[in-house]
């Protein structure tokens, strides 16, 4: 598995090997013993799967705060998204900033999004499906998000009129929040 950092302290970006042969592929998609040798020891409890049946529909920018934040491992396995992790973690020098990466089923990369990070993701072709691992469960009385189009984060989505939740259109912005999560070292 190649592991490649990025700009955000803890953001990964994950491309698992594939053996093919006449027959297909193959590729392991998760290695607790390689992640630890990365220097991520994580416990995932709770597998998630979405089908977004439109082009442009946009999920995001959820988290969830103390006691059930959650790191998760995002991969594309039908269709194509742009995903996005934003640093929501106070006093961070680099929070509200963002990395966002191209997932595909086709070039099988992962988005590592840890805990003290905003999530979102668009689809880029119809029918797409997005698997995701969690290190805790879903909690809603610890669910929250950041709206979409936040002028202060500033993400290019590459939409204008996505489709939305109800939730996620009625998100408030960056500046209204306070962030539950301390700053990076």
């Amino acid at each position: 598995m190649q592991v490649e950092t990025t700009a955000l302290d803890g953001v990964m970006i994950l491309t698992p090997r594939r053996f093919g042969d006449a027959r297909g592929w193959f590729t392991e998609t998760w290695n607790a013993d390689r992640m630890r040798e990365a220097g991520r020891d994580l416990a995932f409890v709770q597998d998630n799967h979405s089908f977004s049946a439109e082009v442009g529909t946009l999920r995001g920018l959820h988290y969830q705060r103390p006691p059930r934040a959650q790191d998760k491992l995002v991969r594309c396995t039908r269709g194509a998204i742009f995903d996005v992790a934003v640093d929501f973690r106070a006093g961070s020098a680099t929070f509200g900033k963002w990395v966002g990466v191209d997932l595909t089923a086709e070039n099988g990369r992962q988005l590592l999004v840890p805990k003290g990070f905003l999530h979102g993701f668009v689809t880029r072709v119809a029918d797409t499906e997005v698997q995701y691992k969690c290190t805790d469960v879903y909690a809603p009385d610890c669910d929250g998000a950041v709206r979409w189009d936040d002028p202060d984060i500033g993400i290019d989505w590459g939409v204008s009129a996505p489709v939305l939740s109800v939730k996620d259109a009625a998100a408030p912005l960056l500046r209204d929040v306070t962030s539950p999560f301390g700053g990076a070292p």
